[in-house]
């Protein structure tokens, strides 16, 4: 056997035994690494390439706990508040307020304890990839003896003094700076955030500083100018070169990125007699026409599925399985579009309640990506402004965008051949000329038509 094996077979069991393992008991004391985690701008929406830094709510060397709101970024559609993933102490802001940087890079540091803070500072002073505060050009003289220069040659009446903030966001006090919660309560109490000194970190305005300003009795003034007079705006500089906005640089990409598609236009005109007589029925129960267009809208995009179609690469498009009509809003930092959700499946009366937080929410700059970026369809009235008809620019992504201007008293021929007086108003479609077509386009127009001119089911 054992020739066989090629060794030597001895059945000595001890030769058999497994050598003896002797496990050692280290003494040596466990090693724990510090734990320095960056924060980073994060991305708030799908178009944002960089954020602006409006506040820090903490201060470096505060302790934070879970879910607690660090800083507040100006992103290119909305300011938001940005949370913390982990507890830990603030140990470096290494973008100031008022600072840009891009989407992905760190803008603090995080220690995990008290003992690692002055380590995260020293990462912090040692990171190359530290953007610099993109603030408007430094604060000159003149901002200081200009309000000496508008109350000179007014000696009575002086009118209430306005506050130059001294934060850097506010781009020289070009620009209040406050938080969410307190631009919402100044609206609420009807209060002019201007004329309101802030107490919070560099002069930032916090709810405190609204509610003591309004339990003082104040009252935002409105100036009526002397006949004869120009007045300029308040907060324009002639012959000044103002940078974009956060949000004037995020249109213009996308005004940009808009050229690129192939569009075309066509106009319609709908006689709207039976929706106003709709709507000043409905109006006292809350119901607004924006919402009322947006349903007509929904309930014609619902027989026409490639209106609400969208295509994003060039090579194919996709049909939207949900109808979401984004409606476009003018706000002081530029434009935007709130989305009414599945608004063929809302009713009206829940579309009105829905457009009013909208509203309110965009012009106090608390979107939610999620309200802003999800938009198959988009609408631009300018009726409001007595505007008959205009073109609108189609926005990256999606299908088609409608243009609607004022309804107005039109003198039309009826079919018997007689003269009569109808409300039309003009609407106008610019459509991706590689999804919809020109049939495509006149149909669900001839649809629109008809349900705006039989408006009985846009109540149901």
């Amino acid at each position: 056997m054992a020739h066989l094996l090629h060794t030597s077979f001895v059945p000595s069991s001890s030769s058999l035994r497994r050598p003896a393992v002797t496990h050692r008991k280290t003494t040596s004391p466990l090693v724990v690494r510090a734990k320095i985690r960056e924060i980073f701008m994060p991305a708030l929406s799908s178009t944002m390439t960089e954020g602006k830094i409006v506040s820090w709510t903490k201060s470096e060397g505060d302790k934070l706990s879970k879910g607690d709101s660090v800083v507040v970024v100006e992103s290119d559609k909305a300011d938001m508040d940005v949370e913390t993933f982990y507890d830990g102490y603030l140990a470096a802001i290494v973008v100031e307020e008022g600072g840009v940087a891009a989407v992905g890079s760190p803008i603090a540091f995080l220690a995990e304890t008290e003992d690692e803070i002055q380590q995260a500072k020293s990462k912090a002073s040692s990171s190359s990839s530290a953007p610099a505060p993109a603030s408007a050009p430094a604060p000159s003289p003149p901002v200081e003896s200009q309000p000496e220069k508008v109350a000179a040659p007014v000696a009575a009446a002086v009118p209430a003094p306005v506050v130059v903030s001294s934060h850097p966001a506010s781009e020289g006090g070009k620009r209040i700076v406050a938080s969410p919660y307190a631009k919402k309560l100044a609206k609420d109490l009807k209060v002019e955030l201007g004329r309101i000194v802030g107490t919070g970190p560099m002069g930032r305005i916090v709810a405190k500083d609204v509610e003591a300003f309004a339990a003082s009795g104040n009252v935002a003034a409105v100036e009526s100018p002397a006949p004869g007079k120009s007045v300029t705006p308040a907060g324009v500089e002639l012959g000044s070169v103002v940078p974009f906005t956060t949000m004037q640089s995020a249109v213009s990409r996308n005004m940009v990125e808009s050229l690129a598609v192939p569009t075309f236009r066509v106009g319609y005109t709908i006689t709207t007699d039976a929706l106003d007589a709709l709507y000043k029925k409905i109006k006292s129960k809350g119901v607004t026409m924006t919402a009322l267009l947006a349903k007509a809208t929904a309930l014609a995009l619902v027989k026409h599925p490639v209106m609400n179609s969208s295509c994003r690469d060039g090579n194919s498009f996709t049909y939207n399985s949900s109808i979401n009509v984004a409606v476009a809003v003018a706000t002081d930092g530029g434009l935007i579009t709130p989305v009414l959700q599945n608004a063929d499946k809302v009713d009206v009366y829940s579309l009105s309640r829905k457009w009013k937080e909208l509203v309110d929410k965009a012009r106090s700059k608390q979107l939610q990506p999620h309200e802003y970026n999800t938009g198959t369809f988009t609408l631009s009235n300018l009726g409001m402004f007595g505007v008959d008809r205009f073109d609108a620019i189609l926005p990256p992504g999606t299908g088609a965008i409608m243009a609607v201007g004022a309804s107005q008293p039109t003198v039309v021929a009826t079919k018997d051949g007689r003269i009569g007086m109808k409300n039309q108003m003009q609407v106008n479609v610019t459509a991706d000329h590689r999804v919809i077509y020109g049939a495509d386009l006149a149909s669900f127009l001839q649809t629109l038509s008809l349900i705006i001119e039989d408006p009985k089911d846009l109540t149901f």
